[in-house]
């Protein structure tokens, strides 16, 4: 007997389909809980605001170097 066959081929369809639907609702549960302190825009703000302003102090330090 193979390890490859219809029943192994079933009950591992029948696994990945469960693990697909339990993984779902794991991530709208843990993005529901995100939403509701609204900490995910402001990290994001700050991040961005951040790579501007590390983006821009290199750029007008690499022109007073020259």
């Amino acid at each position: 007997m193979g390890i490859v066959n219809k029943r192994n081929a079933v009950v591992g369809w029948a696994a990945l389909k469960v693990g697909k639907r339990v993984m779902k609702k794991k991530a709208q549960g843990a993005v529901a809980s995100s939403k509701r302190t609204g900490s995910g825009a402001a990290t994001g703000a700050l991040a961005a605001l951040g790579g501007v302003l590390l983006f821009w102090r290199r750029k007008r330090g690499g022109a007073s170097d020259e």
